[in-house]
């Protein structure tokens, strides 16, 4: 699969992992859907999560990841899947509380919002499940453990 990835650091925390581990990770999910594909991947800080979460899910605290896929025009082929805004702090504090690795998490959040890029989702449970079992494969297939089982 050939991967361009943007990444961009709007905050720089120091468990944020490297160009080469995103693009690892992104490849891995994708790379069963998409031959070619452009992402950008963008860390930031609370404020910023909290400022998009609220912008466009109406939701005013912040998250974990939020996507925001790129939709072309109709009958024409892009490999651009969209934008992932990830905010370092939530990862962090999240990973800490769930008792996982930083980098497990970072790992699940960036397979969770490639699937969201996607057009996969969770919002009914067959969705969910679909969805989930996608990322354990990943998880796993990258050597990390189940993301939904308690550590």
């Amino acid at each position: 699969m050939n991967l361009n990835l943007d990444l961009q650091l709007a905050f720089e925390h120091s468990d944020t992992p490297s160009l080469q581990q995103f693009e690892l990770w992104a490849s891995s999910v994708l790379a069963d859907y998409k031959d070619d594909a452009e992402l950008t991947i963008r860390i930031v800080d609370n404020e910023e999560s909290q400022y998009l979460n609220h912008q466009y899910r109406g939701k005013d605290k912040p998250t974990n990841v939020l996507s925001f896929p790129f939709e072309a025009p109709a009958h024409i082929e892009l490999p651009l899947l969209g934008d992932l805004v990830i905010s370092a702090p939530v990862v962090c504090a999240e990973a800490k509380e769930q008792n996982k690795s930083i980098i497990s998490h970072w790992a699940h959040m960036v397979i969770h919002g490639c699937l969201h890029l996607l057009g996969f989702d969770h919002i009914n449970e067959a969705e969910a499940e679909e969805m989930e079992a996608i990322e354990i494969a990943v998880m796993t297939q990258l050597g990390y453990n189940n993301p939904y089982e308690q550590q």
